[in-house]
């Protein structure tokens, strides 16, 4: 009885000492499996961009392929283990030569670029055309002819902001930072643009005329007024900044710019006034009138 009680105990001695063996040596195949694929891969310092909605499969595997990192497979466990949110953050990175896989997965998944933005200041009342102008000398490699191709449609979409781009960012995904931006601006005045009873796309031509008519916050408000005032009464808008007003009666067909908030806010909540003609002197003071006859006057007095 004895000696089947020690055979036993000596098999399960030998049992739990494979087992351990086997542990260990498992360990020593992940840590010098883990070592070897996470160490640098050796090359040079490497400026990688990431788009967005680019998935972490694709881009783990245009790091392999560029040689940035050992194996794909690697850098997505590190990056579903160190990074910060759902998914990576888009922006152009730096990475170092001598970064291991891990420091490569952290960098990507909690946006440590290694990079400054670059910050560029896009003002009120500017066309598709000179907002590619100012992206093009900010940006290097920035297409001109790509960005205009693609934001054709959004003019007076593009809100007016300082932003903070890369070098590589590609022109569409400029245009939806600055249309997503346009979006939440104009939910803070949702419930006035549905009062106003006019449609989105009416209010961003006027606020794009009002960009080019009015001199400030002081009379953006009734020039708004007089403009929606002459449309009401089937009078040309006839404004400076396009000439089609002249010959035309109602809005124009699409935005002549891209316009700021308080030109939209003026848009959607006009002041009401007397006046239905004005003018700006030559150091930029408004001037109003009630009838054409003093319009005149006032042409006469402050602009001849």
């Amino acid at each position: 009885m004895d000696d089947n009680f020690e055979k036993i105990e000596s098999q399960d001695t030998k049992i739990n000492t494979k087992k351990w063996y086997i542990l260990l040596v498992l360990i020593f195949v992940i840590i010098l499996y883990f070592t070897f694929l996470a160490s640098p891969f050796g090359g040079s310092d490497t400026i990688i961009h990431i788009s967005g909605g680019q998935s972490i499969n694709s881009l783990a595997l245009e790091l392999e392929n560029k040689n940035i990192v050992k194996n794909d497979l690697t850098l997505k466990i590190f990056i579903k283990l160190l990074k910060k949110g759902q998914g990576i953050i888009t922006g152009d990175y730096l990475i170092k030569k001598e970064a291991p896989v891990f420091v490569v997965a952290w960098q990507i998944g909690r946006g440590h670029y290694n990079l400054k933005p670059i910050k560029i200041t896009i003002r009120e009342g500017l066309t598709n055309e000179q907002i590619a102008d100012i992206l093009s000398d900010k940006l290097p490699q920035f297409n001109k002819e790509l960005f205009l191709s693609q934001a054709k449609d959004k003019q007076g979409y593009l809100f007016p902001d300082t932003y903070f781009l890369f070098s590589l960012d590609q022109p569409d995904e400029i245009i939806k930072k600055l249309f997503d931006n346009f979006n939440n601006k104009i939910e803070n005045v949702d419930l006035e643009l549905k009062e106003s009873n006019k449609s989105l796309s009416e209010i961003v031509i006027m606020a794009s005329i009002l960009e080019g008519e009015a001199g400030g916050k002081e009379d953006v408000e009734i020039i708004s007024g007089i403009l929606w005032k002459r449309i009401s009464l089937n009078m040309p808008l006839q404004v400076d900044v396009d000439r089609w007003t002249y010959e035309n009666k109602g809005l124009p067909i699409k935005p002549l710019n891209n316009p700021g908030l308080t030109s939209i806010k003026a848009a959607i909540s006009p002041k009401a006034s007397s006046y239905l003609y004005y003018l700006h002197d030559k150091n930029g003071k408004v001037h109003f009138a009630v009838s054409y006859d003093e319009h005149k006057q006032n042409i006469n007095k402050y602009l001849k």
